[in-house]
Parts: C-alpha cells; structure tokens; sequence
C-alpha cells in the first residue's frame, strides 16, 4: 500500500473516529466541520475516493458518505490508533473487582469476563486455561518379555494404563526403581512439569539411576500425552451485543458468534493463537477464519500462571466499531491483574 499523506491519514482518522461514536457513513461537509485544516468539500471528496481505491473506505450506497471497510480498521488500529493511559481511579476499580479475597481461579476468572462486559459494553470473554491433571501415582508391571504396564494415577482418581517395550531380562528390580524414582518426583505436578524436571535431572546426571531404570523411566513418560481437558469459555455481557441489534442481520451475526463460540475447535485455535503470538491481538472481521462471516471484532491478551506460562486469553468480543483506544488498554490491564492472582 503506497503512503498515505498527512491530509489523507486525518481524513481516514475522522471517518473512523466518527464510525466508532455513530456507526453512520461521513460525507464530506461532516469531514470538513471536524477537520482542524481548512480542505474544501471537492479536496475532500477526492481524497475519500482515493481512499475507497485503496480498499480503505466503502460506500454503502451510491448517494451515502464513506465507511471504514476491515482493511481500513486495521489500518487504523495498528499504525494510527492512540490509546489513551487507564486512570488511577480504572485501574483501583479493576485491581479492586478481581482482587477479592477468597476467589479460586474460576471465580477470578468470571469477575474478570464481567468486569472486561462492564467496562466496554461489548461480551467480556475468558478462555479458561487446559486442565492438566495433577499427577499422583506410577507404577510399572511386568508383562511379557520385553514389554511392561504403566499404571499412571492423578490426583483426581483417573486411572490410565499403557504398555511399554523395554529391554529383554530387565530385572523386576529394575522396574521397582522407575516407579519409586518418579514417585518421588511426580507428587502435585503435571505430566508436562515432571517430563521438563526428570528431563534435566537425567541429562545433568542428578538421577541416581542406573541405565536400565533410566531408560524405563523415559519410556514410561514418552508414551504418555497427558490427561488435558479442552480449553472452556467463560463469557459475560451478552446483552451488551443484543442492544446494539439495529438490523435483522446484525442480531443473525451475533447468534453466529455464541454459536461459534461454543465450538471446541474455535478455542483452542483462538488460545493457540494468542500462545504464539506477541502480547495483545486484535481480529477485524475477517481477519480471524472462524468469524469472517459474522462481522465482529476481538480482542484477546494472554494471561499467565505463576510461573510464567501462557495458560489462557482474556478479553472482548463486539460489532467491528468498538471504542479500540479504550478497550485495548483496558483488556491488557485486566490480563495482567489476572496473571499476578492467579497461584
């Protein structure tokens, strides 16, 4: 896309700005009232034709005035948008509403859904972090030769088998020694959290293993993928998007949306996404596969546990004209907030 000049970028900022507050297409003498430069209406016209060229405005009709098209959100939104600093007062009111005494993680997280809902007027949305079970109990069995049972216990109660190759004449004492090694080190953690700590014990030679029971031990965890529940949505607000229904086909594209959302696949593409990406994401319409249909907007910002580890999204989803300056912040706040309570 060729640059824009400083004439042009202020033309397309008031359209935006005045999309965002009306949702109403901007003609050119609206343009020029809000404009600090004196342009007249043909300069103006030209440049808003200009504009729509580059895919930055559309009219919906012929005779009507020019609305952002998604490109020209984008646009707008990563190189033009100004987001404005929470006051001392947001933050006290986000820090205060999540920080109640006695919340476990799911309630937290609710609060937080409800607090993003009240703050933006859109549908506060949390995606709740992967359930790993916390693992409780191995026990290796000896079967025929050269094979083995791995018994694997969470703390839950679930129990889940699986068999193993190993090599020829292990001794039984060999297996007794795996089993009671990684006993000692499995009590409260995830499968993923005793693979990296047996991982470097056995690589720094800490592992007071002899080769045998080194070998039974990674193949004990090498065969397991890990009791992990589907990530789980937790949305507050969806009033918010139904009072701002003006046409039939509005309130079918919201309908969409929760029904969406209540795919599986849809969040763990969304969370996997906001796992690789680079702090807070923004999706325009189309932008994101599964809501190129149903013209919304989302924005989502990590949260972590305590030890640093992405482990779900947090934030907003509403029509494609949200206030971005203010929601942004807000949504990057409350994600941090979650991250520094959540144990």
């Amino acid at each position: 896309m060729e640059p824009l000049n400083a004439r042009s970028l202020e033309i397309l900022r008031h359209i935006v700005e005045a999309y965002v507050e009306t949702g109403e297409p901007i003609g050119s003498l609206t343009v020029a009232h809000r404009l600090d430069m004196s342009l007249s209406s043909a300069t103006i016209r030209n440049i808003m034709a200009r504009l729509e060229e580059m895919g930055l405005l559309y009219s919906p009709h012929t005779s009507a005035g020019r609305l952002p098209t998604e490109a020209g959100l984008r646009f707008f939104v990563q190189g033009f948008l100004e987001t404005r600093e929470l006051s001392l007062e947001e933050k006290r009111k986000i820090e205060g509403q999540c920080s109640t005494q006695g919340l476990d993680v799911n309630s937290l997280l609710n609060q937080a859904s409800t607090i993003l809902s009240g703050l933006s007027s859109c549908a506060g949305i949390v995606i709740a972090p992967k359930d790993e079970a916390i693992l409780k109990h191995i026990e290796f069995i000896p079967l025929d030769p050269g094979k083995a049972l791995v018994i694997m216990v969470s703390k839950e109660g679930t129990v889940e088998n699986r068999i193993i190759e190993i090599p020829m004449g292990i001794p039984p004492s060999s297996l007794i020694e795996a089993g009671n090694y990684l006993n000692a080190h499995l009590a409260g953690k995830t499968l993923e959290e005793a693979k990296n700590r047996i991982a470097l014990e056995l690589s720094s030679h800490r592992a007071r293993l002899d080769e045998v029971a080194q070998h039974i031990v990674k193949a004990g965890l090498g065969v397991w993928s890990g009791s992990t529940k589907d990530p789980s949505l937790i949305i507050q607000g969806q009033s918010n998007l139904l009072k701002k229904v003006e046409h039939m086909e509005d309130l079918n594209a919201i309908k969409n949306i929760f029904s969406l959302l209540d795919r599986k696949e849809v969040l763990i593409n969304l969370l996997d996404g906001v796992m690789k990406g680079d702090g807070i994401q923004i999706f325009i319409g189309a932008e994101n596969e599964w809501f190129q249909h149903v013209g919304c907007s989302l924005v989502l910002s990590p949260y972590e546990n305590s030890n640093g580890k992405i482990v779900g999204a947090i934030g907003i989803i509403g029509p494609t004209r949200i206030n971005y300056g203010h929601i942004i912040p807000v949504v990057d706040y409350t994600a941090k907030i979650v991250s520094r309570l959540i144990k």
